[in-house]
């Protein structure tokens, strides 16, 4: 997946953000010796590795999704992709 290839340096994904690791890592719900352990190169599980590209770099609020959100967006994908697609650009062009 093309979005790992941003998870490279994940010292400076944090210090790019201004966050300590405490805070950074408490998103994910890893203590902040597991997070340092991570950036120091040790191998993060996948899991952890998807819930940081979520949280940190496409900037997810994990805390406002429900399953009822994940269900409507996956219906309206399937039942009008034309009209999640045009929502999904203006989602993104807002973000921008």
């Amino acid at each position: 997946m093309a979005n790992f290839e941003k998870i490279d340096n994940i010292r400076d994904i944090r210090r790019n953000l201004g966050m300590n690791q405490v805070d950074f890592w408490s998103k994910l719900g890893v203590t902040q010796s597991g997070g340092s352990r991570y950036e120091s190169g040790r191998n993060m599980p996948k899991p952890v590795r998807e819930l940081l590209r979520l949280v940190h770099i496409e900037k997810v609020d994990l805390s406002k999704i429900n399953s009822d959100d994940l269900a409507v967006a996956s219906m309206l994908k399937e039942q009008n992709p034309e009209l999640y697609e045009q929502l999904l650009l203006d989602s993104r062009t807002k973000k921008s």
